[in-house]
């Protein structure tokens, strides 16, 4: 995946990352329970974590592009669309066993991480 790539969806999931953040907290506050929207915000607070990884992945990536940091992006982008994208699911459908697929964004946000770090030890 090329730096121009990876920091479009950057900035391309940070401005979703806003508009769910912002529907939550005005459209969603008085619609959910208050245990839903904290599942809400945890998957917009791990979208925007993520946001600044793919953003720093891609900055990396345009000075010394490697295989490693396109599939750190990938994870990152897959945790994202998993991870916080089963959590809003699990939000606004109250189905509990949603919450069984977050684990494995999760598993692919560390993944993306740990890519990250062999590659900047690689450099």
């Amino acid at each position: 995946m090329s730096p121009r790539t990876i920091l479009t969806l950057a900035a391309a999931l940070g401005a979703l990352a806003v508009i769910v953040g912002a529907f939550g907290a005005h459209a969603l506050r008085t619609r959910l329970e208050p245990d839903m929207l904290a599942i809400w915000r945890t998957g917009v607070e791990y979208q925007f974590y993520h946001v600044f990884a793919l953003l720093a992945v891609g900055l990396f990536a345009a000075q010394r592009p490697s295989t490693l940091l396109s599939v750190a992006a990938c994870l990152f982008i897959a945790g994202i669309v998993v991870f916080s994208g089963s959590l809003y699911a699990l939000a606004l459908s109250g189905i509990r066993v949603l919450g069984a697929v977050t684990p494995f964004g999760g598993l692919a946000m560390i993944a993306g991480w740990t890519c990250l770090a062999f590659a900047a030890w690689r450099q």
